[in-house]
């Protein structure tokens, strides 16, 4: 019974499948992918507004409120979020009840990735620009392929994180490229050909205790590739090359591929100008690309995407040399995604000057230095505030330091209450953001802690209002970051300044 509940059907041609916690990013990427496939899907969620909402209304369904009510009889399978159990959630038991087969989402992403030739994008930092990148490149190339990320994508077209080629046929020899979560192995449930792995770092410290805990899941990950199977790491990112190192003296018929500043080879990489807001880098011998959005650590996203981009049309018996100009279009078709360094409004401030509002899902001490950084180079000229809200309160005191420290690139630095997680307890917790904020003031000129949204939107608004000097002459750059849903804050100081524009 339980390889049953492990499986979906080859053929999806008016299956009903019922997500439970379908507004969820992966869930309503899942949705797509298999309404592309044929099945009648059906969902349920908590009646708060999300982004995916858009997603779901462009396919015609809509997320009904728990009950049992809604299992019906003429339902199949069920999907649902590890959010949700049958304990507690009135969906999930009746479903029990009724012995429907139920697969949490990981399972049922692991069985769609048997039924196509799966390539798996991991690492504890850019999954998901990683895998937008790849889409937007084989939708270009037009390889026959699905892609899922875990956000909204721009290039793949409005509200929607999913890519299906103009080449993709049901049934048909297709290529499929997912996003895949380290997060209490979930990834174990996939059945990869070839994997990208960018990053290995400690986080997740209620799962992974120790480094060294999240390091061997990544070990035991790439050790499901098939032989010959192909891991493309980055050569510039110690535990990615620590992993692959390991996963040598395990496997040594896996084929190891690096990427990056330091990788010899094919995928090279060598960083050139920013200009006319473009970053420009060479790869092997493709000479200069470029990409559109900030930071050097997307460059070496974009340099992973067309690596596994080129391994897929050799796979496929393609010529690269017929695809390298398209590959280059690609990259500057690429604009970013949703809450991955996105811009969501520009104003002028108070005092007339040009203000760029940016989201970015930046939660781990790494995402947020690079992520800076990157804003730094890219915008030259902008004064650069922060407002930053931690995410969990078991990451928060196991990066204590590192989080305390990561904020140099910003001019002013905004910290909010801690956003926990609903396996925590916000009681038991050792650390708050209070206690984040004045740490990062020992190492910080301009840190203030803000507990509510409405502290910290009076803060910037505040500080929007004064000149920002000589050394920045383009104005302003506001940046909200983290995990969490500060990213109301950037918005509240948006709107606050377009009604003052329209005064």
């Amino acid at each position: 019974m339980e390889q049953i509940l492990k499986n979906l059907p080859s053929d999806l041609k008016g299956v009903h499948i019922h997500f439970v916690g379908i507004k969820g990013t992966g869930m309503a990427a899942l949705v797509e992918i298999l309404n592309k496939r044929g099945a009648t899907i059906t969902g349920s969620d908590v009646e708060e507004h999300f982004y995916t909402d858009e997603i779901l209304e462009k396919l015609g369904i809509k997320a009904q409120p728990f009950s049992k009510k809604n299992i019906t009889s003429d339902i199949q399978y069920i999907i649902y979020s590890s959010a949700y159990s049958p304990d507690k959630n009135p969906d999930l038991a009746e479903a029990q009840e009724k012995g429907i087969p139920m697969l949490l989402y990981s399972e049922a992403l692991g069985a769609i990735s048997k039924s196509a030739y799966s390539c798996g994008i991991c690492g504890v930092h850019g999954k998901t620009t990683t895998t937008g990148l790849c889409g937007t490149i084989l939708k270009k190339i037009n390889l026959p392929s699905q892609v899922l990320a875990g956000s909204i994508i721009s290039s793949f077209g409005k509200s929607t994180c999913t890519m299906t080629s103009d080449s993709y046929q049901a049934g048909g020899k297709n290529y499929f490229v997912a996003e895949t979560c380290e997060y209490q192995r979930h990834f174990m449930a996939f059945h990869p050909q070839k994997i990208i792995l960018t990053a290995v770092e400690s986080d997740h410290q209620d799962y992974y205790p120790t480094y060294q805990d999240i390091r061997a899941a990544f070990v035991d990950y790439i050790c499901l590739l098939p032989k010959g199977g192909q891991l493309i790491y980055c050569a510039d990112e110690a535990g990615a090359c620590e992993t692959a190192g390991l996963v040598k003296k395990i496997r040594e018929d896996i084929q190891l591929i690096p990427y990056g500043v330091n990788a010899e080879g094919d995928y090279h990489l060598d960083f050139g100008r920013i200009e006319a807001g473009k970053q420009f880098f060479s790869v092997g011998n493709l000479c200069e690309c470029s990409l559109c959005v900030p930071g050097e650590h997307n460059v070496r996203n974009a340099v992973a995407a067309l690596a596994l981009s080129c391994e897929l049309l050799k796979t496929d018996g393609k010529n690269l040399a017929d695809y390298v100009t398209l590959i280059k279009e690609a990259l500057l078709d690429f604009k970013g995604g949703k809450r991955r360094s996105e811009i969501i409004g520009r104003a002028k401030s108070p005092i007339g000057q040009d203000v760029i509002f940016i989201d970015d899902y930046g939660h781990h001490p790494t995402a947020i230095n690079t992520t800076l950084k990157g804003f730094r180079n890219f915008y030259k000229g902008h004064k650069i505030i922060v407002d930053f809200m931690s995410h969990t309160y078991t990451r928060t005191k196991a990066l204590f330091d590192e989080f305390a420290g990561s904020f140099s690139a910003a001019d002013s630095v905004i910290i909010n209450k801690i956003y926990g997680s609903a396996r925590e307890s916000a009681d038991s917790a050792l650390v708050t953001g209070k206690m984040l904020a004045e740490k990062a003031a020992t190492l910080h000129p301009n840190v203030k802690y803000c507990k509510e949204f409405e502290d910290a939107e009076e803060e910037g608004y505040k500080q929007l209002s004064k000149p920002s000097g000589e050394m920045y002459p383009e104005g302003y750059i506001f940046v909200t970051m983290g995990a969490g849903d500060n990213w109301k804050v950037g918005k509240g100081i948006l709107n606050r300044l377009m009604e003052k524009a329209n005064e």
